[in-house]
């Protein structure tokens, strides 16, 4: 049996451009079958979802993948201490913020975490803010006649 790596499997991903149903298979299956197992690579997984065109069936797989691994998967189980709530700050994060997935990653460990550092909570808020912001239409002001 061949072991397809995280980083394979990224490669591929961004040659194609795009990650198909299939590909999303091939992930589950091949590459990570047990979960995410280190912070590279959700590192990877998360930089991939800025990179190419996924589903919104990967974008479930990798909010659900990251919160089970920051959570559930690192010490202490079910709480996020202040050194990977910055990891997941600055992989979150990317060059020009959080994505609407990486958003969703945020809030969805505040959530599910017993405890979370005070400034994963207010990235995660503040990042949902934007993203909210973003897609709200501007309003129109309306000169009033004295």
């Amino acid at each position: 049996m061949t072991v397809i790596t995280v980083q394979q499997f990224c490669n591929h991903a961004v040659s194609a451009g795009t990650i198909s149903d299939e590909d999303l298979l091939v992930l589950k299956r091949e590459v990570v079958p047990d979960g995410l197992m280190t912070r590279e690579d959700a590192d990877l997984l998360i930089a991939l979802e800025r990179a190419v065109i996924g589903s919104d069936a990967y974008a479930d797989f990798l909010v659900a993948s990251v919160v089970d691994f920051a959570v559930w998967g690192s010490r202490p189980t079910g709480y996020i201490d202040r050194d990977t709530a910055a990891w997941l700050a600055a992989s979150l994060s990317g060059r020009d913020g959080p994505s609407p997935v990486g958003t969703r990653i945020a809030m969805a460990i505040v959530r599910e975490a017993q405890g979370s550092a005070e400034s994963l909570m207010v990235f995660a808020l503040d990042a949902n803010r934007r993203i909210r912001d973003a897609v709200q239409p501007a309003r129109t002001s309306f000169a009033l006649a004295a």
